[in-house]
This record gives C-alpha cells, sequence and structure tokens, in this order.
C-alpha cells in the first residue's frame, strides 16, 4: 500500500477549469485514462461500449471514445477493456455512528466496495458531544477520499428535553453555524420532529428557516401513516426529502408532492422489497427516489456490502440495472444539489468512478477511483489512511457515577401478588417501529415478575450525560431470550443513555456496570457464560480499532445473543431502537415510556390502570 496523504482536497470546479481547458486544447495531458470499458451513463439512461475517460487532476476531462493522443509520459492507463465505468456510489442516508466504526475505518470498509460518498446524519454524535463532534466527523471525513458531505442534525435531542435528555441541545443558532464551516456542510438532518414542524415550534422552524437561507436543503423523517393531510404542510415547511418510507403508497404520496423518496435496505430494516413496488408496479418515474442504508452495522458490511449490496438487491426486485444506479448516483446528487462534482461519469465533474467485472446486475466492483486516484482494488485498499487524533472529552463522555445494583432493576407494583395488565413493546424483527401491547404480568411480593420463563425482558435506560441522572424502565417482548441474559449498550437512539435489556437482575447489573467501564460500547451477560463486550469509546458509538477487530467483536456480541436465545437478523440493531421515541409506537426514555401516536409524543404509565 502507499501512504495516503493527510488530507484529499476536492477542488471546486472553478479553481479547475483553467487545467480542464488547457488539456481540450491539448496543452496537457490526463493525469489518468480508463480505456475502452462499457459506460454506464446514468445521466443518459444508456449502456455505452467502448468508451475512454480522461481524467485531469480530480476531475473527469473527457468521455467518448478512445483518443490516445491524450495519454502522456506520466498518465496513469487502466485498460477497462471488459468492464463497466460506473459512476462511484453514494448513500442518501446514512449514520456513520451506526457501522460503530470511525468515520476514517468506515472509508476502508466502504471504498473497496464501490462507495465514493454519501450524505452521513452525524446526529448520533450530535446527541452525545453537540457541536464539536459534528466537528469531529467532519474533520476527519476530510481525511478520507470520500466524497463525505455531512448534515447538521436538526433534533437534538430528537423530541425536547419533556420527554429525552441527550447531551447537548441544538438551535437555529447551532445550525446556521455549522452551515458555515464549508460546502460539504450539505443540509439540515433529518427532521425527526415532524408534529414540531405541522404545528409549529419555533425551534423546528427556525432550524429550517436557518438551512433554506443558507441555501442547504432539509432532510426529512415523517411517519404517520400514508394519507395523512399533514404531508403536504411538511412538504410545505421545506422538507423535501424522507427515507421513512415502509410502502409503495408511501413513495409515492412523497413524489407525488414533489419530495425525494428515500428507500431503504439497513442491516436490519428491509424496506426496499415493498417500497420499490412505487417504480416496478406503479410506474412512478424512478428520478426521485434513492437508495440508502440509513443503519448498516460493521458486521454487514463485511457479510453483505453497503451501496453495492443494495443496488444489487434492487436489480432482483426487478429494476433496470441502469436504474438502480441512478438511484444510488445521479439521483442523489441532484437531491443534495451537487449533481456538477459527484454522481455521474460527464466532463468537469469530480473523478469518482468504479469499475465493475461480470453481469453489470451482479455490481461486483473490482476497482474504486476517488477523485482522480486508484484507492482500491479487488476489495482491498491500496492507501493506508493515518489514524485521526481525538480529543479527550470524545473518548470519556459517560458520566454515570455510581455502580448499578440489582435492585435498581426491580419494578414496583401497586399491588403485592397476583397479575396486573402491563404495557409492553414488542420489537419486529427487520423493523424499526414497535408494536404496542397489553399483558398481564405475574407480581410477588409487591414486584413485577420478569423471567425467562415468561418471555419478557425488562427494559431500563439511565441518563448517561452527568445532567438530570434519572432513569425509567419498561417491558419489552419478542426478545426471545430463553435463559438468563442480559445486554447492556450506550448505543441507543438518539440520546444514547445507557441502555440494559435482559430477564435477570443481578446480569443486568453486571453488563451495565461492564459497559461504564469501558466508557461506553455494548456487553452481553448470561448464565454460564463468560461476559461478551465490544469497546466503544468514542462517544459510546464507535470503536477507535481497525474495521476489522470492530467486525469480530460484534460478531461475538450476536453469537453471545444467539446462544441466549435472541436470534432476530442483526437483532442488537433492532434493540438500539428502543429508545427511539420518535418512531411509531411505544419506546423508552429517561424520563418513561414515550407513546407516538397521531396526536404526537404522550408519555404512558407502565400499568395500563395507572393514571
Amino acid at each position: 500500500m502507499t501512504q495516503a496523504a493527510a488530507t484529499f482536497a476536492r477542488p471546486q470546479l472553478a479553481d479547475c477549469i483553467p487545467d480542464l481547458v488547457a488539456f481540450a486544447r491539448g496543452e496537457k495531458k490526463a493525469t489518468l485514462y480508463i480505456r475502452n470499458g462499457t459506460l454506464v451513463n446514468v445521466v443518459s439512461g444508456e449502456i455505452l461500449p467502448h468508451t475512454s475517460v480522461a481524467v485531469v487532476g480530480t476531475r473527469i476531462a473527457y468521455v467518448g471514445p478512445d483518443a490516445p493522443e491524450m495519454i502522456g509520459e506520466t498518465t496513469q492507463v487502466i485498460d477497462a477493456e471488459g468492464k463497466y465505468i460506473a459512476p462511484g456510489l453514494l448513500d442518501g442516508h446514512c449514520h456513520i455512528e451506526s457501522s460503530m466504526l470511525s468515520v476514517t475505518q468506515f472509508a476502508n470498509a466502504v471504498l473497496p466496495l464501490g462507495t465514493t460518498g454519501g450524505f452521513f446524519d452525524a446526529h448520533e454524535i450530535s446527541n452525545v458531544l453537540g457541536l464539536p463532534g459534528l466537528r469531529i466527523m467532519l474533520d476527519e471525513a476530510r481525511q478520507t477520499p470520500m466524497a463525505a458531505y455531512m448534515q447538521v442534525a436538526s433534533c437534538v435531542p430528537s423530541t425536547n428535553s419533556m420527554f429525552e435528555t441527550s447531551g447537548a441541545e441544538f438551535g437555529p443558532a447551532e445550525v446556521a453555524e455549522a452551515l458555515t464551516w464549508g460546502p460539504d456542510m450539505i443540509a439540515l438532518g433529518e427532521v425527526m420532529n415532524f408534529p414540531g414542524v405541522v404545528y409549529g415550534d419555533p425551534k423546528m422552524i427556525g432550524e429550517i428557516q436557518a438551512t433554506l437561507r443558507a441555501g442547504r436543503v432539509v432532510d426529512g423523517h415523517y411517519t404517520w401513516p400514508v394519507g395523512d393531510p399533514r404531508l403536504a404542510a411538511y412538504a410545505a415547511a421545506g422538507v423535501s426529502g424522507d427515507h421513512e418510507c415502509v410502502t409503495a403508497e408511501d413513495v409515492a404520496a412523497r413524489v407525488r408532492l414533489g419530495m425525494y423518496a428515500k428507500m431503504r435496505r439497513g442491516s436490519a430494516w428491509h424496506d426496499v422489497a415493498a417500497t420499490i413496488k412505487a417504480h416496478t408496479e406503479q410506474g412512478l418515474d424512478s428520478r426521485r427516489m434513492l437508495l440508502v442504508s440509513d443503519d448498516r452495522i460493521c458486521d454487514s458490511l463485511k457479510e453483505e456490502g453497503h451501496m453495492n449490496f443494495i443496488v444489487r438487491h434492487a436489480i432482483s426486485q426487478g429494476v433496470k440495472p441502469v436504474t438502480a444506479f441512478q438511484m444510488a448516483t445521479i439521483n442523489t446528487a441532484e437531491r443534495f444539489g451537487v449533481a456538477r462534482d459527484v454522481g455521474s461519469v460527464t466532463p468537469g465533474t469530480i473523478a469518482d468512478i468504479i469499475l465493475l467485472d461480470g453481469n453489470l446486475a451482479d455490481v461486483n466492483v473490482v476497482m474504486t477511483i476517488a477523485r482522480g486516484d486508484v484507492v482500491a482494488k479487488n476489495g482491498k485498499m491500496t492507501i493506508d489512511l493515518a489514524p485521526f487524533p481525538y480529543p479527550d472529552y470524545a473518548v470519556n463522555s459517560v458520566k454515570i457515577a455510581k455502580t448499578l445494583a440489582p435492585s435498581d432493576f426491580e419494578i414496583k407494583t401497586p399491588i403485592q401478588s397476583g397479575t396486573i395488565k402491563t404495557r409492553v413493546a414488542e420489537v419486529r424483527e427487520n423493523h424499526v417501529e414497535t408494536e404496542e401491547t397489553f399483558i398481564d404480568v405475574a407480581v410477588r411480593e409487591g414486584k413485577l415478575q420478569v423471567t425467562p420463563e415468561s418471555t419478557l425482558c425488562k427494559m431500563a435506560l439511565f441518563e448517561r450525560h452527568g445532567k438530570t441522572g434519572g432513569s425509567a424502565i419498561g417491558i419489552v417482548g419478542n426478545v426471545g431470550f430463553h435463559q438468563p441474559a442480559a445486554i447492556a449498550m450506550t448505543v441507543a437512539h438518539d440520546s444514547h443513555n445507557l441502555l440494559v435489556i435482559g430477564n435477570d437482575d443481578v446480569l443486568m447489573a453486571k453488563a451495565a456496570n461492564s459497559v461504564i467501564e469501558m466508557q461506553g460500547g455494548i456487553a452481553v451477560a448470561a448464565q454460564d457464560s463468560d461476559l461478551v463486550k465490544l469497546p466503544l469509546r468514542l462517544a459510546g458509538l464507535m470503536s477507535t480499532e481497525p474495521y476489522e477487530t470492530v467486525v469480530n467483536q460484534s460478531q461475538e456480541i450476536s453469537q453471545a445473543l444467539v446462544k441466549a436465545g435472541c436470534t432476530m437478523n442483526y437483532a442488537f440493531m433492532t434493540l438500539s431502537l428502543l429508545a427511539l421515541v420518535v418512531i411509531p409506537t411505544l419506546h423508552i426514555s429517561d424520563t418513561g415510556l414515550i407513546r407516538i401516536s397521531d396526536a404526537g409524543f404522550e408519555k404512558v404509565s407502565l400499568f395500563v390502570d395507572e393514571a
């Protein structure tokens, strides 16, 4: 491997014009020349054989028939005969933190898979560390070859302090400040407080106004049912894209209102198969449809892939290959207003290019070129990326002073014995939402009895930002533990307090204290098994270790969960959403149980008959 430069500059087109036109006059030779491939032209929707591409510096200067006169003595020539030439893949909605990798290690993971850029909503680290956390993500991204466009988190916290406690708070002033950091601060991140927008919350309206005045776009997160007329109000407020589409009707509703509909294939939520039917069956034009990952854990990056996997999956659902590539390149670039720079292989754009072998539908990436440099071949990086130095506050963010005891997980009841009707959040495999159910749970000596035999688990949340010290406890179903077991984690969307799930108070305390001691991460404790740990020191969300190390540790967590009976697909990701109060239906925060309904957010009691 070659050692990478400290930064990977992406000069503006205006600064590159003298070199590009000098090349056109024949006064300069190409720095990189890709010869005689088959172009996936996402602008025209054509597959064009016998196409060559000339690059001068970081930008494409020529696309057309072979032109050997463009090759100089120092030109790097790549023979693309028998291969497809396509624009680098773009992820239109992604949280790098959810991979549990640092930005640098995320780049190491996805560049060989053909992802050359993305639109990254860093609201996870923003909820923990505020603007300094967002700045860390931006600065580290600039030291990778990716076209990493950052979004300013709109919902820090995701609702407000009445419903949850986060490590920071953003308002219009913070949004306006972050958008001055550079053109790669591209948008306002997903506006999860959609009731706040519709009902005129000054904070949410102010953030949207600050974004639009800065000439940026606003991303959405809207979960009221399809057909609700309030979607029009959301769109009218300037929210022009949304990824919370789970049906074809959701996609159609957004596209018909002029929004961009994002179809998600994360690790644990599989929405493309249903949503893509808006195009394949209903016949809607695809140019306002995007393929996105949202959240992909490092395991699935290794086992399945990233955008290459999602494009392949869309093709398997009946989408024409060139259309699927459009949904992960030019559509995405146009949505964010950067199609002059990324999203196509056309003169003037930055040379983010991938070569593919075999059948186009297989999306078999064999080479990745980023900003005119070959950065990966045959699934491996060809350059070394230097580690990023993190400040102390970023790796010491768990502020829970006390050692938790088994008694902290007891649930006292208003009756001494018998059964009590209890509100339960039922998790659903491969879905982000939960179902609210009501179950009669046994009571003994004034305490709720949650055991392996009950098929239920407790879920407890402890504020970990050193603010209120608050905590809450509830009941969750469908976890699957068939023996005494517990999992604790500081990845608990979106405020990322300490979430503990289990059916044994002693093991819950053991797992929780391990995570506190690690300064963030995941721990699984089970009967007759060793404690399994994954340290996530960076904001309690990301590892500072190499990609392969994190994958191995994450797989050990998954194996420990399966051994205890939790067999959901990428179960950790589903469980980590139990604290995300802005998605239906029932979730937990440090202030209590929160339910989202047609009216918005409301606190509810654990026991149904309580006021």
